[in-house]
């Protein structure tokens, strides 16, 4: 176990930022290395961020700089093989969502994190938070009685310019549309609040957007809980929202935020005759929100102190099996996907490839 941590970061895009300043505010990290396919842009970012070397590429980093903890956050086509180098070489790895454009190759980069014996953590930030963590522990303690119907919503608007971007909006380089690089973050907060799921069915939309994969999907899943979910995810909604919807037999728990939640986010509204009980469901009085800092945070410290993963960190396929789900129903026409259906799946283990209905004027 290290003192401290020599973390690198593997792309300079706007994301990287985020992972910068986290390790900026750890008191135990420190930002040591980046590397970027544009030179001139890692340059700009080490400047910005307190002057960490800046090399080619990833093998001349990984072998001059042997850092304790790399941050990958490139587009998914290259995650396989950019985490199974860093845990090959000895390091730690966080990986920007969504983990790998398949499951074969998130399965790959597990087998050589337990080979290595370090960490894979998943950056899902929407599961961080106090609120999040209370109402995760009102709902699995049974204190609002039993969660019986819950709706979720990825409701974002990507214009022509964003589609425009060579590796967005195709199944080869992207590995799937807005379900995948957007409805992700949500349906990762939702099985994070009510456990696995048990069936998703499913379907793919092509509103109104110049792309090979969905612009929109639909879906529902039901959980092994016998919760019933609906789930939209969009990238044409121009008023922007995200949000969850939980109700159960004493309450409707509500999160209605964009890219980050805080205690205002929130809301449990109780049924009637339940009120008295609503005092006993306050959020705590100190307030965290959901943000990359904290996630970042709590995985060094597990690192640090030798511990495994947070539970924020953890089952870094769960989501990815979610989302798995949803385009292979969608290649069967909506048919209901089980988790052992998936397990075996013959085609959409290795990637999320499926028939979008293109509801286009005039096309």
């Amino acid at each position: 176990m290290p003192a401290s941590l020599r973390c690198a970061l593997v792309g300079t895009g706007a994301v990287a930022n985020l992972h910068a300043r986290a390790v900026a505010a750890h008191p135990r990290a420190e930002l040591v290395a980046v590397t970027d396919l544009d030179p001139a842009a890692a340059r700009a970012f080490a400047e910005r961020h307190g002057a960490p070397a800046v090399h080619d590429d990833l093998d001349g980093l990984l072998r001059v700089q042997t850092p304790d903890v790399v941050l990958i956050c490139t587009p998914p086509a290259v995650h396989r093989e950019q985490a199974i180098a860093a845990l090959a070489a000895g390091a730690h790895v966080v990986v920007e969502k969504p983990p790998a454009p398949s499951l074969d190759e998130l399965d790959d980069m597990r087998a050589a994190a337990t080979a290595a014996a370090r960490h894979l953590a998943v950056v899902f930030q929407q599961r961080t938070g106090t609120a999040a963590a209370h109402v995760r522990s009102l709902l699995s303690s049974g204190a609002l009685g039993r969660p019986l119907l819950a709706t979720c919503q990825t409701l974002w608007y990507r214009d022509a310019a964003y589609f425009a971007v060579p590796w967005r909006g195709r199944w080869e380089t992207e590995g799937g549309g807005t379900t995948l690089g957007h409805g992700i973050h949500q349906l990762d907060l939702l099985a994070y609040l009510l456990g696995e799921w048990q069936t998703v069915q499913a379907r793919l939309w092509r509103l109104d957007r110049e792309t090979e994969t969905e612009d929109a999907s639909t879906a529902t899943v039901l959980f092994a809980s016998g919760v019933v979910a609906q789930v939209t995810t969009s990238a044409v909604s121009p008023r922007e929202t995200s949000s969850i919807r939980i109700d159960t037999q004493k309450a409707t728990v509500t999160v209605d935020h964009l890219y980050g939640h805080g205690h205002e986010n929130w809301r449990i509204t109780p049924a009637p005759g339940f009120e008295g009980e609503a005092r006993d469901w306050a959020l705590p009085e100190r307030e965290e929100r959901s943000d990359h800092g904290p996630l970042l945070r709590d995985v060094f410290d597990a690192i640090l102190d030798g511990r495994p993963l947070p539970e924020t960190a953890a089952d870094p396929a769960r989501s990815l099996e979610l989302v798995a789900a949803v385009y292979a129903s969608a290649a069967a026409d909506g048919a209901a996907v089980t988790p052992a259906d998936l397990a075996s799946h013959p085609t959409h283990r290795r990637g999320f490839a499926s028939p979008v209905t293109d509801l286009r004027s005039g096309r």
